[in-house]
């Protein structure tokens, strides 16, 4: 069965939001120049207050490894994803000093990209939507067909513009391991109806 993660848990509200539901991911956005950017200490006291059985991502981009091992060590997050330019000799530097899971962001243009990601040294893909001036979170899709004419050889999760309406006809022919949600759930913050509709488009 398809999983599903919630990502850019900012508040307390957006905790009891997802809690609610019980995604299988829920995802913290460490990248400053993020609108739903949260600090380790406010990422800290989110975990504490997310159900125990949903798994917490940190989102970084082009971040110092050791400001990645800072958040795994304080049991902040359960995996690693990757959203800016992280190469394999970058990878491999944070593998030395973090042994979690780690989920490599490439953005879409065309069946290129795909094909290039098999590149990465890295546990999960994150197929997203292309944009040159940022780093997902932009409510766009892509053509998720693109993925139907590569062999893919890792799981791979499927972000960009989804939502409750369009997440069923996104991923249907694929197989993907999860997918990834953020503005596509939120009204004024994370919205738990929509949530709701949106796991229930995902898992029925």
């Amino acid at each position: 069965m398809v999983k599903v993660k919630i990502c850019g848990i900012k508040t307390m509200q957006d905790v009891q939001a997802v809690n609610k539901h019980r995604p299988d991911y829920a995802g913290f956005v460490f990248y400053p120049l993020s609108k739903r950017y949260v600090s380790l200490i406010i990422a800290r006291r989110l975990k504490v207050a997310l159900n125990k059985h949903i798994k917490t991502v940190g989102v970084f981009v082009n971040a110092p490894t050791e400001e990645i091992a800072a958040a795994a060590e304080l049991g902040i997050i359960d995996l690693v994803q990757l959203h800016g330019d992280e190469g394999n000799a970058y990878i491999a530097e944070l593998k030395k000093i973090c042994k979690l899971p780690i989920i490599k962001a490439v953005q879409v243009q065309d069946e290129n990209d795909i094909k290039r990601a098999d590149y990465y040294n890295c546990d999960y893909l994150l197929f997203d939507t292309y944009s040159q001036s940022a780093r997902g979170g932009t409510g766009r899709q892509f053509n998720t067909k693109l993925l139907k004419g590569v062999k893919i050889h890792k799981a791979y999760f499927i972000a960009g513009g989804l939502d409750p309406e369009n997440v069923r006809r996104a991923i249907k022919g694929l197989k993907p391991y999860a997918v990834d949600v953020s503005s596509g759930v939120e009204t004024d913050g994370k919205d738990s109806k929509k949530i709701k509709a949106f796991i229930k488009q995902v898992k029925e």
